[in-house]
Formats: structure tokens, C-alpha cells, sequence
């Protein structure tokens, strides 16, 4: 009842402001102010008509469906539309009845009707912004940034009962300084930060610059930091694959804001392309990487998307969240071993997927050098079931994810993944579908990853245990590694293994410092670092390349493809027999000496190990 009389009040309204706008238009125009004249008197006898056909095209632009309260540019835009149809149509009815309302009234009056009708919405708005702002209490908020970000971030806190209650802006921007933007000041750059906090009383701190490399956000955080407020940050744009961010997206700054390397930047046309309408299967949907690329592929709209995982916990975890973010998208859950070559073929048959992304494996390296069968068993005969059934399904585009330790894999996990790059590379040459391996480093927050084990350390109190002072690894964030992943698909014309530009490596220490300061504590004093030695299977520093691979540039600037080894492949078939064979008898030995066969890198690799050890 609420709502019918809000739109009869808003109706009442707008007849009389159109009323009173055509008057004024009749007024100026003959230049005579008696309001019985007899041109006002023909225009009474037919003004229920023209605020009718007003009035109707109103409604028909849902003028009276909009919140004003939040009235922007596009409402705007609709009240300029519906005044132009309603004069359309004022100036139709005086051809129709041959009315004596001049044409010229019509069109000076556009402009008055526009300004009274758009004036009282906009009245409507400055009300109650002003009705919101005399009560507003709240945390005392600065905002880094006043881009397009910032600006979304302010707007929002304005709107709506945060609890945070915007003071200013802080832009390194000079042509921003002393202005103001929503009515809020930029009050300086980011050398003016802790004078700022302290002379305007500022008791919350939000980091809106997702656009901003990682060295500006950790400048910035190490001077936020000195003020020991509460500090939140949106995510990079790198995180969210259509770029948009909200003010619900605001977290505490984490670790992969800290990381040392440019946004990566997708083509979103291009990716959309070969995904929408088409049937995807995700392995491993439920680990870190799987679910991610679940998260990212449903939103391009494809056919079906069919989860495949082996643990039924973690894929009923993102079945649940896939429906409840993404309600129009069909899904299939599958759990099934990549190992049972008879139930992941029925799979392909049923789903005949177009695209496939292939995550599942074992990757925990000193946990598969006690257990290398197992290894064996999943990363090179669970892809090899995998590619076997996407060809005879006639899959379009198959891509496994393999790691920068499979490069002169010193470790069973990597010399396991090297095997399924050629398992890849082989069923390539052969088949009418496009296969491709994407190689990347370590994956912050992915499960075994230190980023997780640091924290568990930390919030014990210490100490936060690294294996050696130059341990370096190569990190991404997930969203950006699966960003990535579902580019090197559109790209795929069969055969390569895709490399991933991952930014400089990271020395682990320099990492659980970092962490330890996002804890806010300090390293060495209240959180202890301790090294422990080198694990099996464990290198100093991971490569991306071998030297025999080279490397060579794509479109895109992050994305490198590695020149294929094919005598590697030549003979896979009958190594692959002899390894199962061994694999079979679970003697330990037995498959390193075979994995060393077949990969002469992992022998001498190993033996270098030993001979550590």
C-alpha cells in the first residue's frame, strides 16, 4: 500500500510540474503573463490530454520503479528519454486532433518539464542524503585512493549503515590535492598519512587501489601499519576476472598483496569465446585450484559444468557454493578416481565435455617421495585415462596443470608431472583434440603451500620453520594462476606447454617476515624464525625452463610457450608399460629407477640428492 501511494503522490506531481511548465512555456512565448488568456484557455481545454500521454510515458519508463534515494547518471538518462517520448507523443496527438497547441510550445516546454521533474528528483536525493548524513556516526574512514575505486567505496559507506563513516581521501595525484570528490576532501598524498590519521582523527583505514602494483600497496601498508588501525583493503582486479569490485570485497591487506609483480590482465572476449555454451569438466573441482577455476568458468555462461573429484567433502563444499552464486548454471557432480580408467571414460561419454581442465594430482613432494606408486599411479595414469577418454569423446580443448618442478624434477612429484606433460604432448600429435599443459610455480593459500603453514605457526606463537636461508619458489595468487590457466585455453593450438610469467622469486624468509609483520608482530623478537634443513626431493631454487626447451612469446605479455622435446616422447609408450609394471609391485626403488629412465634429468637430479644426503 506503501508503494501505491508513493507512485500516486510522484504521479500527482509530475502532472502538475508538467502543467505548470507548459504554462511558463506559454507565458514566455507570447510574452503575456494573464493566465486566462485565450491561447492558455485552448491550452485548458486539452491539457488532461497532454499530461495523459506524460504521465503514460512516465510509467512506461519505470520512472516511478526507481529508488531515488540513489539516483545517478542513469536515472537521468531515463528522465530525459521519458520527456522526449511524452513530447513525441504530445506533438503525434496535435496532428492527430488538429489541436491549437503550438508546436513551439511543445518544444520550449521539453526543457522546463525536463529541469521541474528532474529538479524534484534530484531535491528527493539531497533530502535524504541530508536526513542521512545529520544522524551518521560511525568509524572515523580514510580512503586511500580517490579513483574510480575509491569513489565506489565512498558512495557505498554514504548509502548505507557501515559503520564507517568516510572523513577524506588520500591521492598521490597532484592535480586531486584540495579538491573535493562526494563532497569529501583529498587531504594529501601518501607521505601525508600519519599526520592525516592524527589530525582528523581517523580510526579505520581502507586501501582502494586495485589497480596499484604490489611495491605502492606495500609502501602503503608499512605506513598504515605505523598507525596500528584497523586497515582493509579491496582486492587487486587480478582476483576478480571481470575487473569489479564492491565494498563487500573488503578484507584485511593479506600476503598476496604484498607480491612483487604487475597485475595479470585477461581477454575477457576472447575467453568467453571458447566457454560459453559449451560443456566443461573440472578435475580435482574440489582443491584450491580446481574450485577456483570452477568459480572463474561459471560465469561465462557455458552449457554444463561438470565438478570431478575424488574427495566428497570438498566437492559437496563447491556444489553448494556454485549453486547458491550461480543458480543458472547446470552442473554435473561427479566423484570418481582419474585412476579408474572404466569410470572416467563413462564420464566423458555422458558429459561429452567441449573443454576440459585438468587439476587433479598429488603434490605434496616429500610426502610422494615415501609414497612414489602413488604418485605414479594418479599424476601420469590418471592423465593419461583422462586425455585417452577426451579423445575418443571428441573433447575440442584439453589443459593440465603441471608445475615449475617438473623442470629437471629432482623429486618423484615432479618427475611425475614431467611424465604428464608428455603423456599430453603425445596424445596430441594423434588426436583431433587441442592438448596443452600450463607450467607455473607455487600457489599462495593453496593447500600444502607455506603461506597457510606460516599462518597456523604464527597464531601458535612461533616459530615460523623455514628450510634454508636461499629457498626461493616462484609465487601466484589462485585467481591470478587460474586467470591465467583459462587464458592459455583460448590459446591453445595443440601441443604446447604454456609457461607462466611469475614476477620474480621470493626468497621464503623474506615471505614469513612479511607474514609475521601482517600479524603485527615483529620477526626475531616476537615470532622466532627457524631453519631446518633442506627435505627430500626439495631444490633451492625452481626453474620454469630446461635449457633444451627455450622459450618463445605469445600475444600475451605474461603468457610464454616452451618449445617441445619429441625426442623425449618417441619411445613413452613402452616406458609407460615397464613403469606400470613396477608401479604394480609398490617396490619404491623400482619406480625411481624406472622414472630415471625415462627422465635422465630426474637420475642425475636424485643422485645429487643422495649424495647430500
Amino acid at each position: 500500500m506503501h508503494g501505491r501511494f508513493r507512485i500516486i503522490l510522484l504521479m500527482a506531481s509530475d502532472a502538475a510540474l508538467v502543467n505548470l511548465s507548459v504554462i511558463i512555456a506559454y507565458l514566455l512565448r507570447f510574452e503575456s503573463f494573464n493566465l486566462l488568456s485565450p491561447y492558455l484557455l485552448d491550452y485548458y481545454k486539452i491539457s488532461f490530454i497532454v499530461v495523459a500521454i506524460y504521465l503514460f510515458c512516465f510509467y512506461f519508463m519505470k520512472l516511478y520503479k526507481r529508488v531515488w534515494a540513489y539516483a545517478s547518471i542513469g536515472e537521468l538518462f531515463t528522465i530525459v528519454q521519458s520527456v522526449s517520448l511524452g513530447s513525441l507523443g504530445v506533438i503525434a496527438m496535435t496532428y492527430l486532433l488538429e489541436s491549437l497547441l503550438p508546436r513551439s510550445i511543445v518544444l520550449s516546454s521539453w526543457a522546463f518539464i525536463l529541469l521541474s521533474v528532474g529538479g524534484s528528483r534530484l531535491v528527493w536525493r539531497v533530502m535524504l542524503d541530508r536526513k542521512k548524513g545529520n544522524g551518521r556516526h560511525g568509524k572515523r574512514t580514510l580512503i586511500i585512493g580517490a579513483g574510480d575505486a575509491g569513489v565506489m567505496v565512498a558512495r557505498e559507506l554514504k548509502n548505507h549503515d557501515s559503520g564507517l563513516l568516510p572523513v577524506g581521501f588520500i591521492d598521490d595525484d597532484i592535480n586531486k590535492q584540495k579538491f573535493s570528490v562526494l563532497s569529501l576532501p583529498v587531504l594529501g598524498t601518501r607521505e601525508r598519512i600519519l599526520y592525516v590519521v592524527s589530525r582528523y582523527n581517523i580510526q579505520n583505514i581502507i586501501i582502494a587501489m586495485p589497480s596499484a602494483g604490489a611495491d605502492d600497496i606495500k609502501e602503503i601498508y608499512t605506513i598504515c601499519s605505523q598507525t596500528n588501525l584497523d586497515v582493509k583493503i579491496l582486492p587487486g582486479v587480478y582476483q576478480i576476472i571481470n575487473g569489479r569490485v564492491s565494498v563487500n570485497s573488503l578484507r584485511p591487506v593479506a600476503i598476496e598483496d604484498l607480491l612483487q609483480r604487475e597485475p595479470v590482465k585477461v581477454d575477457l572476449k576472447e575467453i568467453a569465446g571458447y566457454l560459453k555454451g559449451e560443456t566443461i569438466l573440472v578435475t580435482g573441482a574440489g582443491g584450491s585450484i580446481g574450485s577456483e577455476l570452477c568459480r572463474q568458468v561459471a560465469g561465462f555462461d557455458p552449457q554444463r559444468l561438470v565438478l570431478l573429484g575424488h574427495g566428497e567433502n570438498s566437492i559437496h563444499k563447491i556444489w553448494l557454493e556454485l549453486e547458491a552464486k550461480f543458480p543458472d548454471v547446470p552442473l554435473g557432480i561427479e566423484i570418481a578416481d582419474i585412476r579408474d580408467g572404466a569410470k572416467i571414460n563413462y564420464i566423458y561419454q555422458k558429459y561429452r565435455p567441449g573443454v576440459v581442465f585438468h587439476a587433479a594430482a598429488h603434490k605434496h613432494v616429500p610426502l610422494m617421495e615415501f609414497h612414489p606408486d602413488e604418485a605414479v599411479k594418479t599424476n601420469v595414469f590418471g592423465t593419461k585415462n583422462l586425455v585417452e577418454a577426451a579423445d575418443r569423446a571428441g573433447t575440442k580443448i584439453f589443459v593440465t596443470i603441471s608445475t615449475d618442478k617438473a623442470v629437471n624434477p629432482s623429486s618423484v612429484m615432479g618427475a611425475t608431472k614431467r611424465l604428464a606433460e608428455l603423456v599430453v604432448q603425445n596424445m596430441d600429435r594423434d588426436s583431433s583434440t587441442r592438448f596443452v599443459a600450463v607450467r607455473f610455480g607455487n600457489v599462495l593459500g593453496s593447500r600444502g603451500s607455506v603461506v597457510p603453514i606460516f599462518e597456523g605457526q604464527i597464531k601458535k606463537g612461533g616459530p615460523v620453520t623455514v628450510t634454508h636461508p636461499d629457498m626461493k619458489r616462484y609465487f601466484m595468487t589462485i585467481p591470478e594462476a587460474v586467470q591465467l590457466v583459462i587464458q592459455t585455453g583460448a590459446m591453445a593450438g595443440g601441443g604446447e606447454i604454456f609457461i607462466l610469467d611469475m614476477g620474480e622469486p621470493i626468497k621464503i624468509v623474506d615471505l614469513a617476515r612479511d607474514m609475521i609483520k601482517l600479524s603485527g608482530l615483529e620477526p626475531d623478537q616476537d615470532i622466532k624464525i627457524k631453519f631446518t634443513g633442506v627435505r627430500p626431493g626439495e631444490k633451492l631454487f625452481e626453474e620454469l625452463l630446461t635449457a633444451e626447451e627455450g622459450s618463445t612469446a605469445t600475444n600475451h605479455k605474461r603468457i610464454f610457450v616452451a618449445k617441445p622435446c619429441l625426442a623425449e616422447v618417441s619411445a613413452l609408450d613402452q616406458q609407460l608399460v615397464l613403469l606400470a609394471r613396477n608401479t604394480t609391485q609398490v617396490r619404491a626403488d623400482d619406480v625411481f629407477d624406472t622414472l630415471a629412465v625415462i627422465l635422465p634429468q630426474f637420475k642425475s637430479y636424485r643422485n645429487k640428492v643422495k649424495e647430500v644426503g
